[in-house]
Order: C-alpha cells, then structure tokens, then sequence
C-alpha cells in the first residue's frame, strides 16, 4: 500500500485527505498514518496539514531506496525486475548467481553500497554507502559473443548522455565537460567520475548472459590518497545534488535507446558518431601502453566495432583493441 500511496501523491499537487486514502484502499486511518511515516523514514518530505491531508513536498532529496527505483523505472520497456539493496557484495557477482539461476534478460540490481566491488583486471572498486550509484544491468543477447564487449561502450554512452542532462547552464565551461575516455571511463573535465565492467558466460558461439557493471561517483567525498588527483564526484564539480534513482532511471531510458540501435546492426555504426563527439581521445595525442611496446599517436576515433583509431607518428594508422592495452592521455587527462 505504501507504494500506492506514494504514486498517488505523486501524482496530485493538492493535499490528498486521510479519508480519500482510507476509502480508495480500504484501510483505516491508523494504517494510512503508519504508510506515511514509513514514507517519511525512507527520506520523502510528505507535508500533514490537519483537515486538508498529505502532500509530497518535492525539496530536492536524494530518496534512494525501492520504492523510488521502481517509480522512476516505472516506464522501462528493457528492465523487467528491478532490485535494491542497502549493501551487497558486487551487484555484477550477485547478477551473475541470479542469471545462472534462470534470472530472465532486463534484471536490474542496484545497490546503495558494495563491499566487494570490482573494477577493471580485479581492481578493488571503493564503494561507500550514501555517496554514488552502484548497479548492474543483466542481458541475454541472440547474437555471437565476440560482440559483446561493444556493450560497454554502449552502456558508457548512456551514461554520458544522463549525466549531461543534469549539466546547469552556469557549468558549461570547456573543464567541465562529460566526455568518455576510450572505452568506458566517464569524465568531467580530466577526472573519472564513473567506470564500468562488463563480464559474459558464453560457449564458442552462443551467449549464456552479460552482466554490465556501473560504479558512479555522485556526492562530495574524501577519495583514496591514489586516486584523489584523478577522482571526482558530479554534485561537487556541478555544485547539484543529484538524485540517484532519477539518474539510473534515465541512463535506462537512453541505454534502452542505443541498445536497440545496436541490435539492429549488431555493431556501433549507427551509434559511432554520437560516441566520438563525447570522446575526449578524438583528435588528441595519446600514449598506447602494448605489451608488445608503448607508442604515441594521435587517436581518430572508433571503428564500427568499438576499437580506437590511432595515427601513430610514422603514419601507420592502427586498431587498439581494449582488452589487450591501456590508452591515456599525454596531457594529463584520463590518467
């Protein structure tokens, strides 16, 4: 009933009155006054105005929970079940146990905090509660596995493309930009403020689920003494605060999006353009770490399958292929 009572306040810009909430769920006015306050201790501001009622007074909160996943998830033709936890270990490993378990295509888990979240080549992933946006989207794609990893770079657009909508006029300047690192890092200005991790279960020509992973940093915070220089969150650069249900909402709705575009053509030619204007590699110099030897070069932009175009200084133009080397920037940024 919470819920409904949620949606319904939702849904009104008048107060709503006890009476009206007891007669439209059949319940009494004890059981309408404990939904609110359990409302209430889940973060939403409800104003009771005696003889007039409830009100859900929009002030700006950061109501992360449930209930609020679900209301802002609510249009999602792609995620069919949708979880949240206040902790969890990695929401990619617990991801990965519910599709071995028969977990349909769309499963969305989200979590407030991880204790052991992953980054890319098992790097620990700090994940502290009330801060950032930890979720993982589990997929069942038909087509061929060696496909699969332009999902990341999909996922990373989607992601780009949410938090540019949250951008204020007053932070448009060219430091703090949203841009993508090749091939999944997101930006603001020269410092990460999100990563993804993307993992697959296939056999040589069928795939069994893809789990994409999503660590976002979104409110001020005190960063690791390693990574402070190189980190930053976007309610500190933007000067907002970002209500994080909102945001995977609408990184849903653009992922939905892409992802249909890329079903089409299994592969990013129709996404490729969109890419490149938010990737802060193109036309910049850039230092390719190869286990076969380092080289610099000027990055181009992305082939149809994901990999970056670089130019290096004997004019040879090379395909860099992300899971075989590391890509970053001379001038400081992407570090």
């Amino acid at each position: 009933m919470r819920s409904e009572i949620l949606e319904l306040l939702r849904n009104t810009s008048e107060y709503v009155s006890g009476q009206e909430l007891c007669h439209k769920f059949g319940v009494s006015r004890t059981a309408v006054w404990k939904a609110i306050e359990s409302l209430k201790k889940d973060g939403y501001n409800i104003e009771a105005v005696r003889n007039r009622g409830y009100k859900l007074v929009d002030a700006g909160e950061d109501v992360f929970c449930q209930r609020e996943l679900d209301a802002c998830l609510a249009e999602s033709g792609l995620v069919t079940k949708a979880l949240f936890f206040e902790e969890i270990g990695s929401t990619n490993t617990e991801a990965k146990k519910m599709a071995e378990e028969g977990e349909g295509e769309g499963l969305l888990l989200v979590a407030d905090r991880q204790t052991s979240g992953r980054g890319r080549r098992g790097r620990e992933w700090v994940s502290p509660s009330g801060k950032n946006a930890y979720y993982t989207l589990m997929l069942k794609p038909q087509f061929a596995p060696d496909k699969a990893p332009m999902l990341t770079l999909v996922m990373a657009m989607a992601v780009a493309k949410a938090i540019k909508d949250l951008q204020p006029a007053s932070a448009k300047g060219e430091d703090k930009q949203v841009t993508i690192k090749w091939p999944n890092d997101i930006l603001i200005g020269d410092k990460k403020i999100c990563g993804i991790l993307t993992e697959m279960s296939a056999e040589n020509d069928y795939i069994h689920y893809v789990v994409i992973g999503v660590g976002i940093n979104i409110k001020p915070q005190d960063f690791d003494e390693e990574i402070k220089d190189k980190a930053t969150c976007i309610d500190a650069e933007w000067n907002i605060k970002t209500k994080r249900c909102e945001l995977i909402g609408n990184i849903m709705k653009h992922f939905e999006k892409y992802y249909r575009e890329f079903i089409k053509k299994e592969d990013l030619s129709g996404l490729k353009k969109e890419y490149e204007k938010l990737l802060v590699n193109a036309g910049r110099e850039v230092l390719v770490l190869d286990p076969k030897g380092e080289y610099k070069g000027k990055a181009l932009g992305i082939t149809d399958t994901g990999e970056l175009i670089v130019k290096k200084k004997n004019g040879a133009t090379v395909e860099v292929y992300a899971g075989e080397v590391s890509v970053r920037g001379i001038y400081g940024y992407g570090r």
